[in-house]
């Protein structure tokens, strides 16, 4: 292999962990790692979110680069803000999980303080690898667009781009797994302290609710993906 095709995919590694640190890869992410109750649980969540983008990312890249062909930016935009659709989403069933919780808690309040903590930590809904790597999917599909490009502009050939892809994608595992391992300690540390542990879940929730919306107008008024549909 060519020192300078090494150095491609050198590069390709580095862009794909800088990649897994864009804001709406973790905070969607950190919906997911704050379930957990195990670092183990919360590092394995984004290593599967890595999983299903790459996944989506090779799959999607490579029949686009094979046909020489580009995703149109108004389905390239639409499938960007169904990221945002999904953070709204992932932002409200979590603060309502653990809303839910609150409220066993206060109903529960004749229990001993120690019981009543350990019992919420333990209702604490599993971390979802599924739900990781559908997650991952779907970030997969709304960055194929730009992902074709950067590929095609990088590589030479299909197999070379295959190649690239493949390593963009674990560069994206590697920095998923240690970010989603950070963003982890503190739920983990708080697992069994439901007084500190609920209201930075739903701190969480929120977040992901309020950069949802944002997320969503931004691409549709802002960058006009509304009125490329419109028209």
């Amino acid at each position: 292999m060519e020192v300078s095709l090494l150095s491609i995919l050198a590069l390709g590694f580095v862009l794909g962990i800088k990649h897994a640190v864009e804001p709406d890869h973790v905070i969607a992410v950190s919906t997911i790692a704050s379930q957990s109750k195990k670092l183990s649980r919360s590092s394995m969540a984004g290593v599967y979110w890595g999983i299903g983008h790459t996944a989506t990312l090779f799959i999607v890249g490579l029949i686009l680069i094979l046909m020489k062909n580009e995703i149109p930016e108004k389905w390239a935009m639409s499938l960007e803000f169904l990221v945002g659709i999904m953070l709204v989403y992932l932002g409200i069933t979590t603060t309502l999980s653990f809303r839910k919780l609150s409220v066993h808690k206060h109903q529960h309040g004749v229990m001993s303080q120690s019981h009543t903590s350990a019992g919420a930590a333990d209702e604490q809904p599993k971390v979802s690898y599924v739900k990781s790597m559908l997650i991952g999917l779907v970030h997969g599909l709304a960055g194929s667009g730009a992902m074709v490009l950067l590929t095609m502009s990088t590589v030479q050939s299909a197999w070379e781009g295959a190649f690239y892809i493949l390593v963009f994608g674990a560069g994206t595992v590697a920095g998923m797994l240690f970010f989603t391992t950070v963003i982890g300690i503190p739920f983990v540390l708080t697992a069994n302290k439901s007084g500190l542990n609920i209201p930075l879940t739903s701190l969480t929730g929120l977040i992901s609710t309020l950069f949802g919306i944002y997320y969503m107008y931004n691409l549709g008024v802002n960058e006009g993906l509304f009125k490329l549909w419109i028209g």
